[in-house]
């Protein structure tokens, strides 16, 4: 039988030493294949999401295709996840899940329908009964949370013998609708001057990311701080704060945690970022922990007061991280340099 999440050996962030230099963590991760351009190659793109751009390249490299001439445009995310799969089947894949929607709330679609592909697993063998069983529970609890339809198949499997050292994975695909072309907000930072802020909670939780493995080399670590109730939260504001137009860009804080999600806003466009830490966070869990349900959008000053206004009606923790410089990165009043001089690598 799999075991559950709580059965893992315990772990604790007061048991890894926090870098006295984040200069080092953060040159150290630029190197990490997970946070490259390879697997960022759409943010990287030289082309920002724009109505316009939709025209010009009918979505090929965005992953938003307008469908008539109406405005109305459809989105769709791929994301896959091994995490835990054989332990806690259900919660990694309500992760997964959130997470792709999440994404797709960033542009400003509505998720509407979810499938999902099962890789690697024995259904003849017990435990892979155990992990179907499980990643069907998650499947069917996200989906009726974040009102979207599942395919007719709900989990679709794929198994051969001889695979190798090939963990459990499971894949899923998520479909929004976006009601017109100009609600659309790419993740790019557009402006020196607009305000950054970071909608969720800040978290002293270092769990399954880029950081704990790559950095510190410790994989077994249990998953990402996730509360399916504040995800279900997050897409309520994030529907009106785009009903509003309200934002300038948003983006999901995924891979390499809030530092790599700025810097990803920030490539696009030569810009960067002024920031300013959480003091009751530790600075690591802050840069580049990975927990769930947090979003880093940025505003024009002229929409702020309306901005903050809405997060406090609908009762949002919220954190103000800073602003757009015109090109420098700036962690806690001290310079990491500037993002033209980055290593070409990332």
């Amino acid at each position: 039988m799999s075991i559950t999440d709580s059965e893992y050996p315990a772990f604790s962030i007061d048991d890894i030493a926090e870098p006295p230099n984040i200069e080092d963590v953060v040159y150290t991760l630029m190197v990490n294949p997970n946070l490259s351009t390879i697997n960022y190659f759409n943010d990287f793109s030289d082309q920002t999401i724009t109505p316009d751009s939709l025209e010009n390249s009918n979505g090929d490299e965005t992953g938003i295709f307008e469908l008539d001439s109406t405005g109305h445009c459809l989105s769709m995310t791929t994301h896959a996840f091994h995490h835990h799969l054989t332990d806690n089947p259900q919660l990694a894949t309500e992760i997964l899940i959130s997470r792709a929607s999440r994404k797709l709330l960033c542009y400003g679609a509505k998720p509407l329908a979810v499938s999902a592909f099962l890789y690697h697993i024995d259904y003849a063998d017990q435990n892979g009964h155990v992990i179907a069983s499980g990643a069907k529970k998650g499947l069917e609890n996200a989906a009726h949370r974040f009102h979207m339809k599942i395919t007719d198949r709900k989990i679709r499997f794929d198994y051969f013998r001889g695979h190798g050292p090939v963990p459990p994975t499971i894949i899923i695909s998520v479909m929004g609708i976006i009601p017109r072309k100009t609600n659309i907000t790419s993740h790019v930072f557009k402006s020196k001057g607009n305000n950054i802020f970071l909608i969720g909670r800040p978290s002293d939780d270092i769990g399954a990311s880029e950081y704990l493995e790559f950095y510190h080399g410790i994989s077994n670590s249990p998953l990402p701080e996730f509360n399916i109730e504040a995800e279900v939260h997050l897409r309520e504001v994030l529907l009106k704060l785009h009903d509003l137009n309200l934002l300038s860009s948003a983006s999901p804080v995924g891979k390499g945690g809030l530092f790599f999600t700025l810097l990803r806003a920030s490539f696009p466009n030569s810009l960067g970022f002024d920031i300013t830490t959480d003091a009751e966070t530790r600075k690591d869990a802050f840069l580049f922990g990975e927990a769930m349900g947090r979003i880093v959008v940025d505003v024009e000053p002229d929409k702020e007061d309306d901005f903050v206004d809405v997060l406090s009606e609908m009762k949002i923790p919220f954190f103000m991280l800073g602003h757009v410089t015109k090109g420098e990165i700036r962690i806690d009043d001290e310079s990491l340099g500037f993002t033209d001089k980055m290593p070409t690598g990332f």
